[in-house]
Formats: structure tokens, sequence, C-alpha cells
């Protein structure tokens, strides 16, 4: 009598496990396909960042700039002097914003010193982000000389997002990343999750002393 009590409960405590189980995965599911954004939210909960060193192959091809103006990306990316780089879109409520508000910071903090510093934006939603469209963008983040929004055709954003390591098959799962490079023929620092700008500053003058 005992063992069939204690049988009949357990039965009822999985099956009520197994229903609570079900009814929060199929939550997670509906929440995320509600709102697109749901990834980016859970990452900018995610705190710190990881710094690792790389050397990526910048592939030889253009991309447009606010001005509709055509420019190599071995150019823009290569030569002497440091270089900033990131990905954005315009559409972005999340990662986006606080990747191009850091940028804004790095380039107030680094005073005089930011017209020896090329800072790039690349969007990764080029079919909607138009020259005119990041135009209004970089006005929007108070992008000073010297930070420069690029857009292109889609093979050519992709191809520069896998270049960098960066392509996730979709916009919607990108992920925060920041690349610094100080010499023309030196490697990148990879800088993955949310920085502030001090962080940013601080690991671009490590890595330019070295």
């Amino acid at each position: 009598m005992t063992q069939k009590f204690l049988l009949k409960n357990i039965v009822l405590l999985l099956n009520g496990f197994i229903g609570l189980t079900f009814m929060l995965s199929t939550s997670t599911a509906i929440g995320t396909e509600q709102d697109p954004h749901a990834h980016h939210k859970l990452m900018m909960k995610q705190p710190g960042y990881t710094s690792s060193i790389h050397t990526y192959v910048i592939p030889e091809l253009y991309l447009n700039d606010t001005n509709n103006t055509k420019v190599s990306l071995q150019e823009i990316l290569g030569g002497d002097g440091p270089v900033m780089l990131n990905f954005i879109f315009t559409t972005c409520t999340t990662i986006c914003p606080i990747l191009s508000a850091t940028f804004s910071q790095v380039q107030r903090e680094l005073g005089n010193e930011a017209k020896n510093v090329r800072m790039i934006s690349i969007t990764i939603d080029p079919e909607q982000d138009t020259p005119e469209r990041l135009k209004e963008y970089a006005g929007r983040f108070k992008a000073e000389s010297g930070w420069l929004f690029l857009t292109g055709s889609i093979d050519n954003i992709i191809a520069t997002q896998k270049a960098f390591d960066a392509y996730r098959g979709d916009k919607m799962n990108h992920v925060p990343l920041t690349f610094l490079r100080s010499t023309q023929d030196g490697s990148w620092v990879r800088l993955e999750g949310f920085t502030s700008a001090s962080e940013v500053v601080a690991e671009y003058r490590q890595h330019l002393s070295q």
C-alpha cells in the first residue's frame, strides 16, 4: 500500500516537472519569436569581454562611404596608423547603439590623438543601410572626422564579416565585437563582448606600445 502510494506520488511529481519544463521552453520560444532582439538582450546581461590576438586577411573588395564613394577595404583597413573597427546596423536597438556610443566616447577620450586613429563602422544590413541612412546615423552619434561608416553589396559585406570571423548568418545573430590594429603589419586585437570606452582606449594604448 505504501509503495503504491509513493509510486503514484512520484509519477505525479514527474508529470508536473515535465509539464513545467515544457511550459518554460514554450514560453522562451514564443518570447524569442515575438521579440527578434531577445538574443541581443540576453547577451547584454553577460558582463565583461574577452581579448585575443588574431591575424586576419583583408579581402580585396570595395565598399561605399556615406558620400556613396567607393573605398578599398584593404586601403581603409591597411596602411600606416592605428585602426578601430566594429560591425553595426542602424535599425538595431540593443547591441549596436552601445557599440556606436562607445566609439563616440572613445573619440572624445582620445582627444587630439583621435585624429591619428581611423575608426570604421561597417553595416551588416546593406539592404536597409544606404549611404544616406548611415550619414544620418553617424550624425546621431556625433561622429567626428576619422570615423567612417561603410556599406556595400550583400556579397561584399558578408565577405568582410567572414574575413574577421564575425559572420553569423543573420543580422539578428550578430555579437558585440571590436577590432583594434596599431600597425600596418600588426595583428588585430579582437574584443568580444561589451567594452567601455575606457577599456577600448586602454586596450588600444597597450597594443600600440608593444
